[in-house]
């Protein structure tokens, strides 16, 4: 009777975070069940506070008999939770403090295209290409992996092409069309996302989406894929343009970096580094910064002078470049965000405020 109470109850919480509008539902021992919608978080207290039993209870409701294994093994669980075959969450069950904790993200319940995400459609560009590798960057919970969605979407319905995803775990599942989608998530269909990855060099691949670019291991055998003849597309969790290509150096010993400079500047088609900014009104808009690699920036990875790139992507405007400064003074002359919401996101403030002053 327990179970059947565990879940109807875990299925009115995922039906409520349809019905606001949520991004994610979070289950904490001593707390109500809450919501984060439009990145702020909201308590559900017409629900009780949750005990140690009831977060138990409904992580049970989640865990497959492996996934329960795993979290007591390893003291958390990463997967995808199907809610009655039709939308999926991004979900992460872990201990803290001996009790268990709950963390769902809401996937999308279908692809939306860079136009319905208010993203430049200058992203598209990336698709020309046959081989590279593609950075989209930023904080957690920023919209990463829905604009990556949206160009594999993309190439899938315009293009033929043999698409691989390899991600911990899978989000969006694609209907394929004029593409072979094959999608591998770690744990269940490979041991790690290095072994994945090698594996791509045998499967006659055109297209790789890397659900993130975790370690020297990976970050070196997706370059190495770039240069012979595959497009990858991965995320990283930094800032900016600048700072992604220092990351991404800098995972390697310091013998290496030159090397590493060279084959980076080679490589490297493109960093977007994006942020989901309050929108005025309700909801969250993007800002979206983009570097276009040309040879002013190929030559200052290669010299190392990554600090100059800020320069050439604000001078570098008629190429499609925009900078993160330029696109939130965007948003602000068009009235979508507020001036405060700006500056907190904003690089340079000082910078922002003339480009704001220079538009009105």
């Amino acid at each position: 009777m327990e179970s059947l109470h565990a879940e109807q109850r875990m299925k009115n919480l995922l039906l409520l975070v349809g019905q606001q509008g949520a991004s994610d539902l979070h289950l904490v021992v001593g707390r109500y069940p809450t919501l984060r919608i439009d990145g702020k978080l909201h308590p559900i207290t017409q629900e009780k506070v949750l005990t140690p039993a009831d977060t138990k209870a409904l992580s049970d409701i989640l865990l497959t008999e492996d996934k329960k294994q795993e979290l007591l093994s390893v003291g958390h669980s990463d997967f995808s939770y199907n809610f009655e075959d039709r939308v999926r969450f991004r979900t992460n069950v872990f201990f803290q403090k001996g009790y268990v904790s709950v963390t769902m993200r809401f996937v999308m319940d279908r692809l939306r295209n860079l136009e319905e995400l208010s993203i430049p459609t200058s992203l598209y560009d990336f698709t020309n290409y046959s081989q590279g590798l593609v950075l989209v960057t930023g904080p957690v919970g920023h919209g990463k992996s829905t604009t990556l969605a949206a160009i594999i979407d993309y190439i899938n319905h315009n293009l033929e092409k043999h698409i691989l995803t390899i991600e911990d775990p899978i989000e969006f599942v694609y209907n394929q069309d004029r593409c072979i989608i094959n999608q591998r998530e770690i744990g269940r269909d490979a041991k790690n996302f290095p072994d994945a990855l090698r594996a791509v060099f045998r499967e006659d691949v055109n297209v790789v989406l890397l659900g993130e670019l975790r370690d020297l291991e990976t970050i070196s055998t997706a370059m190495t894929a770039a240069e012979t003849g595959h497009l990858i597309f991965a995320t990283l969790h930094t800032n900016d343009s600048a700072q992604t290509i220092d990351r991404v150096i800098d995972v390697f010993p310091a013998h290496q970096q030159n090397q590493i400079r060279a084959q980076l500047s080679s490589v490297l088609l493109g960093v977007v580094s994006q942020r989901l900014i309050p929108k005025q009104g309700g909801g969250r808009v993007p800002a979206v910064e983009i570097m276009f690699k040309n040879h002013a920036v190929e030559n200052l990875i290669r010299e190392n002078k990554v600090h100059q790139i800020d320069s050439v992507i604000e001078t570098s405007l008629k190429e499609g470049m925009v900078s993160l400064d330029r696109a939130l003074a965007d948003l602000v002359r068009r009235g979508l965000v507020s001036l405060n919401d700006a500056f907190t996101y904003a690089k340079n403030r000082d910078y922002l405020q003339m480009l704001i002053s220079k538009d009105k």
